[in-house]
């Protein structure tokens, strides 16, 4: 059965599917010339591997992994199409070690077992060394990966596995701890063109019978979004596209033809992805619903990474329609784990029911406006000590400190809130958040006086207006300026920490 690898997996318990070498290999299909692109192009050495240079340095896990210079069980977590199963070929052809290769998809508890035992008799009769590879390992079940334990325990086999789940979550504890654990990342766009042309030139892909317009190219590095295995499938069909043209130039619209998928204008890194993320920051902050998912579409088929569209609603959320709808970042932390659980394309379902969730909610921006400027006043130096009352009471000698003296309990009052001191001195009666009177906040902004009135202490209000009476002005406090509208961070005011406009990306935002 086809695999997330490079490779084809066999059926584990069966016969033999290819030539064993001076070791042995089981599980593998041997590289034809009619085998798909991403298969011939696979690496034929370590240093063909591309990407993965901080896996790759003199004496790094990977390096003895490969060489067979230590006996290591290692977990590759990473990505589809960063080169997990790749790495896994390398080690089967690089030592005189017996190489098994199974996948979770079909192999159970009896497969492993077997396996194991097999490898067991051969160290008994001073046979080589056995690696098993089990590919998406994280679809054992318990059971399946405690059958694993002793055997990598005492090194009968060294373990291979390969996971592009979260392995601190689907692989259990104890065979975590027998691992070393390696992270492959994403393959940025300069490694994808990279190999595009590697390719394009090598006999073992396009041998040069073809040349990439550059356009094209780049429209092939931008569907790939890192994944290595997505960018040389596209390229196999856009060059079948133009062998049946008759043409030797693979152009834009050929390789859009091939792929189905239209050359959106949109540059992950640069003017493109800040303008089309304001643009739907803004169109979901206007209510304007079918903007904003016109601009989502937008982001989706250029490619753009889901759980980066996914983090911009959350923090939109709460940033633009904070407490007039609070459940709006429910929905929206709810998507955000479906991209996770779920991924494309599937799950731009639940990102376009977000946006018309959130675009078309009442909207406020209380929260941000008050925990700006209760961040601008921690800063200025404006604070003091914790009330004696608000201290902790509960170690032994706090009372002797008088911690804890005067708290009032707020439900042994029948309202549930009583007068206390809950402030520094030096905060006393200043007002952080206004609610606004949209949506679910209008009750709110009903019972906070009512309760700033009960907790302060302060006396209800005269039947009849009085007149002002002379006094030092009400000075208007006013949040620390937000991130610049154009979708880029501001620089040269607010310091570290300073809010971010959502429109925008904070530092760094833009390059995950």
């Amino acid at each position: 059965m086809e695999s997330d690898a490079l490779f084809t997996l066999g059926v584990p318990t069966g016969s033999r599917s290819a030539p064993e070498g001076p070791a042995g290999v089981d599980g593998f299909t041997p590289v034809a010339d009619d085998s798909p692109l991403p298969v011939r192009m696979r690496p034929a050495t370590l240093d063909e591997l591309v990407g993965q240079d901080h896996l790759l340095a003199p004496g790094a896990p990977l390096r003895q992994l490969v060489s067979g210079g230590a006996p290591l069980s290692v977990i590759l977590w990473g990505p589809p199409g960063s080169g997990k199963t790749t790495i896994a070929h390398l080690v089967a052809g690089a030592t005189e070690r017996r190489f098994v290769a199974m996948s979770a998809l079909s192999a159970g508890v009896k497969d492993v077992r077997a396996v194991i035992e097999a490898a067991r008799r051969q160290r008994r009769s001073g046979g080589p060394q056995t690696v098993l590879f089990i590919d998406e390992v994280h679809r054992f079940s318990k059971t399946q990966q405690d059958s694993l334990l002793a055997a990598v325990e005492d090194r009968t086999v060294t373990l291979l596995a390969a996971t592009t789940e979260n392995p601190y979550f689907s692989v259990i504890s104890p065979l975590l701890s027998r691992c070393v654990l390696l992270t492959l990342q994403p393959l940025d766009d300069s490694a994808v063109r990279g190999l595009l042309r590697r390719a394009v030139a090598d006999e073992r892909g396009l041998g040069g019978a073809f040349t990439l317009a550059d356009e094209a190219e780049d429209h092939l590095v931008r569907l790939a979004s890192g994944d290595v295995r997505k960018a040389l499938t596209a390229l196999e069909a856009a060059a079948a596209s133009a062998t049946a043209l008759g043409v030797g130039r693979i152009d834009l619209a050929t390789a859009e033809q091939a792929v189905d998928v239209a050359a959106v204008r949109y540059d992950r890194d640069g003017d493109a992805h800040y303008d089309v993320v304001s643009a739907f920051i803004k169109s979901m902050r206007g209510s304007d619903v079918d903007a904003a998912v016109h601009w989502l579409a937008r982001m989706l088929v250029a490619g753009e990474d889901a759980r980066f569209i996914a983090r911009r609603l959350v923090i939109f959320a709460s940033e633009d329609v904070g407490m007039a709808d609070p459940g709006a970042l429910g929905v929206a932390t709810a998507a955000a784990h479906a991209v996770e659980y779920v991924g494309l394309p599937e799950a731009q379902l639940n990102l376009a029911q977000a946006v018309i969730h959130l675009a078309t909610a009442p909207k406020s921006n209380s929260a941000t406006t008050a925990i700006g400027a209760a961040i601008a006043d921690v800063r200025a130096g404006r604070g003091g000590p914790v009330p004696r009352g608000l201290r902790d009471a509960h170690y032994a000698g706090a009372r002797g400190l008088g911690h804890g003296t005067g708290y009032r309990y707020p439900h042994d009052d029948q309202r549930g809130v009583v007068t206390q001191q809950y402030v520094p001195d030096d905060l006393v009666g200043t007002d952080y958040y206004q609610p606004s009177p949209h949506g679910a906040e209008r009750s709110v902004a009903t019972r906070l006086p009512l309760l700033r009135r009960i907790v302060r202490g302060l006396p209800a209000p005269s039947a009849r207006p009085e007149a002002p009476t002379a006094g030092p002005p009400v000075t208007e406090r006013t949040p620390p300026a937000l991130a610049g509208e154009n979708g880029r961070p501001i620089t040269g005011t607010g310091g570290p920490g300073t809010m971010q406009d959502s429109g925008t990306d904070a530092a760094g935002e833009g390059q995950q």
